[in-house]
């Protein structure tokens, strides 16, 4: 369930988050379809969440959704601390309920979205973030439909 028992109803954004670039996407529920959105590149912290503030002003989210990386055997790594922290500072910064989606895999399928669509090596690497945001928000519209009540359809922020 998401967090807090919080409405599903409205828009999501969902962050693919890593230490140079955040993937963003933006989507719809009840509608489960997801969109990706742009790319926030900078490592400076102030100008990421400023340009997380502005989406936030713009869509006005019912919801956050951060994938959390773990390895393929679902044991957390270090960059799984990293993003728990990030939705901490979310939650924290913007008092918007934030969820987790397991995230193993959102890249490749990502990238092979983008070759599916036509794009080469370089202008892929460009949308990559994104459209792993996405691959995570629709993953996650995906769960939260067919397991409505089930909270363990919800990665948990504990792993770390």
């Amino acid at each position: 369930m998401p967090e807090g028992g919080a409405s599903r109803r409205g828009t999501y954004l969902a962050f693919d988050f890593g230490e140079k670039r955040i993937g963003v996407a933006v989507g719809e529920w009840p509608l489960g379809l997801a969109h990706p959105l742009k790319t926030i590149r900078s490592e400076r912290t102030d100008e990421r969440f400023s340009a997380i503030a502005a989406l936030i002003a713009e869509w006005k989210p019912a919801g956050l959704v951060v994938g959390l990386p773990v390895a393929l055997d679902g044991s957390p790594h270090a960059m799984t601390a990293r993003c728990t922290r990030f939705a901490n500072q979310l939650r924290g910064r913007f008092r918007i309920p934030v969820d987790y989606a397991d995230e193993r895999l959102s890249s490749a399928e990502a990238e092979e979205r983008l070759r599916e669509s036509g794009y080469n090596a370089r202008g892929a690497k460009e949308h990559l973030d994104a459209v792993a945001a996405q691959v995570i928000l629709q993953s996650f519209f995906q769960r939260i439909s067919e397991n409505p009540t089930d909270s363990s359809c919800h990665v948990s922020p504990d792993l770390t």
